[in-house]
């Protein structure tokens, strides 16, 4: 048999022999329903900063996506605010990759959440200034 006879055979159709298949033994383990609830369930996690260095962990955190962020501030603010602007910036720029949100909870408290969980954020509400009408003059 010739190398074309052995190409041309090769190319022809193939026949059901070429598509039997041998049962497998193999078997996939698919994981129940208590599973998957538990692994979507949010945390809530504190977390101090006392170095720049302490983001690492807070971002790796933030992106398993299940992770609300109670980051208290106040050792990193009181020792260089230069780097806590640059942890928080960073912890910005996670939030945002992540489609999460960030927002100052007291002075010393920071609260970072993934795209799963909203922050409510109510805007404060100016005090109207009192009107004082002495003789003819009105102050504000």
């Amino acid at each position: 048999m010739g190398i074309f006879s052995q190409l041309k055979e090769k190319m022809a159709k193939p026949s059901e022999e070429d598509f039997v298949e041998e049962p497998h033994e193999e078997y996939v383990e698919l994981s129940t329903d208590e599973e998957i609830e538990t692994s979507s369930k949010m945390i809530v996690r504190p977390f101090t900063l006392d170095y720049f260095e302490d983001i690492k962990p807070i971002v790796d955190a933030m992106r398993t996506g299940n992770t609300i962020a109670l980051i208290n501030i106040r050792p990193l603010k009181e020792k260089d605010i230069s780097e806590l602007k640059r942890a928080v910036e960073k912890l910005r720029k996670t939030c945002d990759a992540l489609e999460g949100e960030i927002a100052g909870f007291t002075e010393n408290l920071i609260i970072a959440t993934p795209a799963k969980a909203k922050i409510h954020k109510v805007k404060k509400v100016q005090a109207k200034p009192e009107m004082n009408i002495n003789n003819n003059e009105v102050s504000f």
